[in-house]
């Protein structure tokens, strides 16, 4: 059994947790379990984002055959399922479930998530919410009651994670470098995106650039019929001074703020690049950033929404 201790109080460094294998190799099963608000749902969210495909609060019972459907052909391959005391009875069934996976080889891995009392406390008390072993005692005592009933599956898990003064985004770095298969870079998705500001700016951009004060290709007449794919058009844009320095200075942007959206945990980054009609302009520095982003092995993709619109 793995061990990660919490990080003292405002510590900013990267943890170094060892990745998480399966106990054999084959399609993995991973447990999410641990106590009552010491962090289970945020997990979850985090392997959701990792591509796991996450089953909330399932019956012990049904463990083996959510094991076999993701086996299958076509199945989801990695799972992710949060099982602890809201089960009620249920829960008393995880040993015999475990047990069943084993019997028909299913590899699987537990992640056991705890806290001190304190932080335990102090987290409902900010909640409000009602610990699920205390409808009626004290927050404590049901955090009592419930540090007993999983000692033995603390024992049996394989990363133990103490989220005592952790913040979800240190919770979330935690999780990736147990979990992750590819480098943080690898795991934040790009999307460019060219438009024309007179068609409106798309809805879902993080960062909008307006390109309309470089000269427009459209008043160059043997230009403007041409896309801004066009090698003519790409010249003369790039050709312009004015395009030079602010590309320069865009990608030592770019550059300087994409690793903080990678140690945020962001999983998707849109930039919408704009000009008067998503012709030419916008199309040239969308194109000039793919390849930017593409040698610094960040995973890209490009639409140029309106290209094709007259």
């Amino acid at each position: 059994m793995a061990e990660a201790n919490a990080k003292p109080e405002g510590a900013k460094s990267r943890s170094n947790v060892t990745p998480m294998k399966p106990r054999t190799e084959g399609p993995v099963v991973t447990m999410i379990t641990g106590l009552s608000g010491a962090g289970r749902s945020e997990a979850a969210r985090c392997l959701e984002d990792l591509g796991y495909f996450v089953v909330d609060n399932l019956p012990p019972a049904l463990l083996s055959k959510m094991a076999e459907l993701a086996a299958r052909p076509g199945g989801p391959g990695r799972v992710a399922i949060v099982v602890d005391v809201r089960g009620g009875v249920f829960f008393s069934e995880l040993s015999k479930a475990l047990a069943e996976l084993k019997e028909l080889h299913i590899p699987y891995r537990i992640l056991y998530l705890e806290a001190s009392d304190g932080d335990l406390v102090n987290r409902y008390t900010s909640t409000r919410r009602r610990h699920p072993l205390a409808p009626a005692d004290r927050v404590v005592e049901g955090i009592r009651k419930e540090r007993l009933m999983m000692e033995s599956l603390r024992g049996d898990a394989d990363l133990v994670l103490d989220t005592s003064n952790l913040t979800p985004h240190d919770l979330r770095d935690r999780i990736r470098d147990a979990f992750s298969e590819a480098p943080p870079e690898e795991a934040l998705q790009i999307s460019l995106v060219s438009f024309g500001f007179k068609y409106g700016a798309p809805r879902d951009a993080d960062l909008v650039l307006d390109v309309r004060f470089l000269p427009n290709p459209h008043w160059v007449e043997e230009l403007r019929p041409l896309p801004g794919s066009d090698d003519r058009v790409v010249r003369y844009v790039r050709e312009q001074r004015m395009y030079r320095e602010f590309m320069r200075r865009l990608r030592s942007l770019l550059g300087y703020i994409v690793p903080g959206y990678v140690a945020e945990g962001k999983a998707y980054l849109t930039v919408a690049v704009g000009c008067t009609g998503g012709h030419h302009r916008s199309v040239v520095v969308v194109d000039e950033l793919a390849r930017f982003f593409t040698s610094r092995n960040l995973a890209v993709s490009v639409e140029h929404r309106d290209l094709e619109r007259r």
